[in-house]
């Protein structure tokens, strides 16, 4: 089976663009396009150059530092752990940055199967307030179909776990649909939904995942 997860606002509550603007004043800005765009108010590929753009001429050693912050939620590294030892294929598919990612799987010691994630542009050692990637304009049900036939899963086996507006396009397409604490607009595309991941362990315990 492969289970596909969103980052921020599902395995992290650690909002990146939100800890990268901290070093340049432009958090609270960070935010409130954030939440716009998890409540659908705003496209997200938009909101994403938005924040982004706020973002240039900040060191890049400073963007590491913010990267450096980003956690996982408590019980999140057990999870992911649980699904890997159980053979299961786990990715995670995010508007994010992958060096935040990573940041956060080296701190717990796990890792995942594929990260599929955007990327900050650098040039001369600042940000340029660019962003490329596959989770600008591109959907994460693209991303589940591409990672799904890459490693020949089953499409109809597949799992997905979200919270937000650009996590429902794969919640749609997944065979089961789990809402993250989802926003009010995510909900109804959700099969099931939890608030933690002691919830969300248990959920995939009683549906024979783990």
């Amino acid at each position: 089976m492969l289970v596909a997860f969103d980052f921020d606002g599902t395995l992290s509550d650690s909002e990146m663009t939100v800890l990268l603007g901290s070093q340049n004043g432009t958090a609270d800005d960070m935010a409130d396009i954030t939440e716009r765009a998890m409540n659908d108010e705003l496209e997200y590929a938009e909101s994403l150059r938005q924040r982004c753009a706020l973002l240039a001429d900040l060191d890049d050693d400073l963007a590491q530092a913010s990267f450096d912050e980003v956690r996982l939620r408590p019980g999140a590294a057990e999870v992911i752990a649980a699904l890997r030892e159980a053979g299961h294929y786990v990715t995670i598919l995010t508007g994010g940055f992958e060096r935040g990612v990573a940041a956060a799987l080296e701190h717990e010691g796990v890792t995942v199967d594929s990260i599929v994630a955007n990327r900050l542009l650098v040039d001369d050692g600042q940000l340029t307030g660019d962003v490329r990637g596959p989770h600008i304009t591109g959907t994460k049900d693209n991303s589940l179909e591409v990672v799904t036939s890459v490693v020949d899963a089953d499409p109809n086996d597949t799992v997905a776990v979200g919270d937000g507006a650009n996590d429902l396009p794969m919640l749609q397409v997944a065979s089961l649909a789990i809402g993250f604490d989802p926003k009010p607009a995510v909900e109804p595309a959700c099969h099931e939904t939890v608030e933690t991941m002691e919830e969300l362990g248990d959920l995939l315990e009683a549906e024979g995942i783990l």
